[in-house]
């Protein structure tokens, strides 16, 4: 999940560098280092669950770190900003195995609020990990060249190669060992699309994934180049807004097996809302461009509260699915990857200058996000239970 964090932010501060040597004519282009790796790595999801469910954990999750080196090498020796892109896409093809495998592992080995508890902390590494990338990236930038980045990105990769070919046991318990076929996918997945709570918590997810992805691919602009020019304190910023969702994840790890996943994530939710609809008034109120300030408190407001919906939709939708955890993990994760790129490619691409489409993107997917809870709970909301 680290490597899959910090391929994303730690690349932010080199977009000037990169449009000045590719010659990138419009600066929302950009914003496709992002969302090119965000397809790879949704597509790649929905491979990696049948084949972990037929081959083991471990094999597969060291196997997409192989490829996800190739990409980091295509990318320093990238020729051409369409090169670039493609280096990207291979090195989210790769990071994918690290997203279906680290939840199928936490599922083969927990349950119930135990399982939200672990994937909260798993939240939160994924989560710490942007506050310090965007200086990393930046470290590396000091060092002379935009490809010094990719160099970071190739390190901590070898890292988690060597570490888990040492450390890492296999997960999955033999009883649940698939043939790797179309048919034992085919069910698998069947199983899954009939699942109401899977399939709900997994498009609210994705929902609010694409709230998450569309402040990521404009945060550069926004708070940089396009609207705040914090130039050098950029990490800072960011720092600021990814060490609240840091903090939530945390909270939500130490308090979710005594209240539930339901309240917990359900309140976060319309929290979440309420806090979307007033970023759009604070954004209208100062003509798109409020205080640095003002505009922090409130966004960090915001993505403390989605920390205490996400970690937990993800662990909602896969509780009812530990016999076919690889496949089903493999499946949503490409559901809500592909779903969220989608709609943070939506908010970011509708950057003008200002900060009004990151508040409308989170008011708009937030009561989407509302809606479909609403509709998989039967209206029932907040309510507890024996597991969520």
């Amino acid at each position: 999940m680290a490597v899959t964090a910090i391929s994303i932010d730690n690349l932010l501060p080199a977009f000037p560098a990169i449009q000045a040597r590719f010659a990138v004519a419009d600066p929302n282009h950009l914003q496709l280092l992002v969302y090119v790796y965000m397809i790879g790595f949704g597509v790649a999801q929905i491979v990696y669950g049948p084949v972990s469910d037929a081959l083991g954990r471990r094999p597969v999750l060291l196997g997409g770190l192989a490829i996800y080196t190739a990409g980091s090498l295509l990318a320093m020796v990238a020729p051409s900003f369409g090169w670039l892109l493609a280096a990207r896409i291979i090195q989210g093809i790769g990071a994918a195995s690290g997203r279906v495998l680290s939840t199928a592992i936490v599922r083969d080995r927990f349950a119930g609020r135990e399982m939200a508890s672990v994937m909260s902390l798993i939240m939160m590494v994924f989560l710490i990990v942007p506050m310090i990338a965007p200086a990393i990236g930046g470290a590396m930038l000091a060092l002379g060249s935009w490809v010094y980045v990719f160099v970071s990105m190739l390190a901590l990769a070898g890292i988690c190669t060597l570490w888990f070919s040492l450390r890492m046991p296999e997960t999955l318990h033999p009883e649940y060992r698939r043939p790797l076929s179309l048919r034992a996918t085919g069910q698998a997945l069947m199983t899954t699309l009939r699942c109401r709570v899977a399939i709900g918590y997994a498009t609210a997810l994705g929902l609010l994934t694409g709230c998450i992805m569309g402040y990521v691919g404009s945060a550069q602009q926004v708070f940089d180049t396009g609207l705040y020019h914090l130039g050098s304190l950029f990490p800072l910023a960011f720092g600021v807004v990814a060490g609240a969702m840091g903090a939530a994840t945390l909270v939500n790890a130490r308090i979710v097996r005594k209240l539930g996943m339901r309240p917990l994530s359900h309140a976060g939710l319309a929290a979440f809302l309420c806090v979307g609809l007033a970023q759009v008034g604070l954004s209208l109120s100062y003509h798109g461009h409020p205080p640095l300030a003002l505009f922090l408190g409130v966004l960090a407001l915001n993505q403390f509260l989605i920390s205490f919906a996400m970690p937990n939709f993800n662990a909602l939708a896969l509780e009812p699915l530990g016999a076919i955890a690889g496949t089903a993990s493999s499946f949503l994760g490409f559901y809500t990857t592909m779903l969220g790129a989608f709609c943070g490619f939506l908010i970011g691409q509708a950057f003008d200058g200002t900060t009004l489409p990151i508040g409308i993107g989170y008011a708009s997917l937030g009561g989407l996000a509302l809606l479909v809870v609403a509709w998989t709970e039967r209206g029932r909301l907040f309510r507890g239970g024996v597991s969520g």
